[in-house]
Order: C-alpha cells, then structure tokens, then sequence
C-alpha cells in the first residue's frame, strides 16, 4: 500500500510570512474561539472557553462561527473578531 500525503490547501500561490509573535500568556487577553459549522466544534470550544476561564485568569473569550465550514470565513466574522480586541484565535475543526 503506498502512502500519499495531500497538502490541505488549494494551489493558489502564496506569499511567505511570518507566524505571529507568541503571546507571554493568556491571562488579560482576548481569545477568539471560531466554530467551523462541523458537527462537535462546539462541544470542543465550549470545553476549551471553561479551561480559558479556569487557566488564564481575566482571559476574555469571544465566540463566532462560520456559516460553512465548507468555505474560508466570510470578511464579516473576521472583522467581528478584530474589532472585539481577540490577540489570538483557535479555530474548532472537529468532527
């Protein structure tokens, strides 16, 4: 049996950059939570929001979702998180 690896991403050509600075810690930030629309996202964001409230003292948790998970997240949803001061996002992508 051969193994082939698939790269997840369309062939579009991209431009490098670089990853974001890590943050010192998540205590007094804001922390966006993106549900995809896939069944069990929210079981696992909502899990995730209480071990936030319980690790990261004074963390703020903001919660938005996609209306499919079959497609990039609409401008709108983006900006919703911007505009809500989230320094970092964790995308729910289970099943």
């Amino acid at each position: 049996m051969t193994l082939r690896l698939v790269n997840p991403m369309d062939e579009t050509l991209r431009s490098r950059g670089r990853a974001a600075p890590r943050l010192d810690t998540l205590a007094m930030k804001t922390i966006g939570l993106l549900d995809i629309s896939k069944p069990g996202g929210k079981y696992f964001l909502d899990r995730l929001e209480v071990l936030l409230q319980e690790r990261a003292p004074g963390a703020k948790v903001v919660r938005a979702s996609k209306p499919t998970f079959t497609k990039p997240a609409p401008d709108d949803v983006i900006r919703s998180l911007v505009e809500s001061g989230c320094l970092a996002v964790v995308e729910a992508l289970a099943d």
